[in-house]
């Protein structure tokens, strides 16, 4: 990994974060294009291209979900279920805060309801690597808020079937349908619909450079909760915490993928060299090792910086998808910390481990999309319904305020709608 003294924290922040090529974009629109036009048949000539599969069915059958079962030991099925579980208790407590509430104000009478979004789409990674994670991640918050139609989507492999542990996750959590398509032409069947894929209102999930780029772009006619991928890790750290568990850490994120970003940001110029030379000793004896060493040597890095306050301002900056505190002083450190999707604190609080059964959604913003929004909750999966009740005689008694504020914006049929129920 690069090492690099940092002396300037915005200059620096600016030339280290990666640049998307833009050849990407290019890419990605000319499959939208390809799949609102042609639907289905776009959809099967993008399979084929990329996963080498000629489909005759888009969607997962009933039969293929039992066979799925089949291909899955207790063991995988328990854990499962325990990461449902764990994510289950989070998300419905956050769904129990959520009250209707009629607010009455001099005869207006104003009533919010926290209302499900009617459909929601849901994209579970492949390729790669197997992400039944993801779909917990997913589907479970919007089954608690209440959604009527869930569909999942995720790349098939060579022989035309996607992952059985993926299907079976999905049942469990309670979707509704499952299409073998990933990658910008599933994001493009949930925007535009076709035939065999009805659109939905949201979509949802992590992905790579092009299902990130894709949902960017389908955003402006299909909701979305956030950019969410490539994987992101950062970690604050000073010369108190254990070289080995960064290592770890930084390598536990970068095997997802060639173009994660994973990094250090330390104030010791002795763990950094403990850090990287671990590092290095370990690509060579680990599974995966050539997407660790591909992404940690294109995009990783360790910032060292002058003080505690650079590395602070660095990491909000930055607004990592993962931050990792390990440092003597947590509780004083982290109260400074506002911008990263998800803030881990202390050695024994892995990002690994919230990618599955802490209980928190790994489903988080990247890009410094952290500045603004957290994890995948329930609260995506809601909208707040507002109904306005008005009596003539509180209407009255607002019109004279309303006339002077119509006034000045210089929409007077404003008033006049109102003044012609007041004669």
């Amino acid at each position: 990994m690069r090492t690099i003294k940092v002396t300037n924290v915005e200059k620096f922040a600016a030339n280290i974060t990666p640049k998307q090529p833009q050849n990407n974009k290019t890419i990605v629109e000319s499959i939208l294009q390809n799949v609102q036009k042609n639907g289905d048949v776009a959809i099967r000539k993008y399979e084929k291209k990329f996963s080498g599969v000629n489909l005759s069915s888009l969607q997962v059958s009933k039969n293929e979900i039992k066979n799925a079962y089949s291909k899955v030991s207790k063991d995988e099925l328990d854990a499962l279920r325990f990461a449902k579980s764990r994510l289950t208790k989070t998300e419905s407590t956050i769904k129990s805060l959520l009250k209707n509430k009629t607010i009455n104000n001099n005869g207006i009478k104003i009533s919010k309801k926290f209302v499900p979004i009617q459909s929601v789409g849901c994209y579970i990674p492949g390729g790669l690597a197997r992400y039944p994670s993801s779909v917990i991640m997913s589907v479970v918050p919007a089954k608690i808020a209440g959604v009527k139609r869930i569909v999942v989507v995720s790349p098939p492999n060579s022989d035309g079937q996607i992952d059985p542990l993926t299907i079976v996750t999905a049942d469990i959590c309670g979707a509704d349908e499952i299409y073998k398509t990933g990658g910008a032409q599933s994001i493009a069947a949930l925007s535009y619909g076709t035939r065999s894929i009805s659109k939905v209102d949201k979509i949802v999930g992590p992905g790579g450079a092009f299902v990130t780029t894709a949902k960017s772009l389908i955003s402006e006619v299909t909701g979305i909760d956030m950019l969410a991928g490539p994987t992101e890790l950062g970690i604050i750290a000073d010369d108190s915490a254990n070289p080995r568990f960064i290592a770890l850490d930084l390598i536990s994120q970068a095997e997802h993928s060639n173009d994660t970003f994973c990094y250090l940001i330390t104030t010791s110029s002795k763990l950094a060299k403990s850090v990287d030379k671990i590092i290095s000793e370990f690509i060579t004896k680990i599974q995966r090792g050539n997407f660790v060493k591909t992404s940690l040597k294109n995009n990783g890095f360790i910032a060292i910086c002058k003080t505690k306050s650079d590395m602070v301002k660095l990491a909000n900056i930055l607004a990592p998808e993962h931050l990792q505190i390990m440092t003597k002083d947590l509780e004083s450190l982290s109260s400074k910390i506002t911008s990263p999707g998800l803030v881990l604190l202390g050695n024994n609080t892995p990002s690994s481990a919230s990618d599955y059964v802490l209980g928190s959604n790994h489903i988080l913003p990247t890009n410094g999309f952290g500045k603004i929004r957290g994890s995948l909750s329930v609260l995506d999966f809601i909208k707040i319904s507002t109904q306005v009740t008005c009596s003539k005689s509180s209407l009255s008694k607002i019109s004279k305020h309303l006339q002077v504020l119509t006034e000045s914006e210089g929409l007077t049929n404003h008033y006049e709608a109102v003044k012609g129920r007041l004669k």
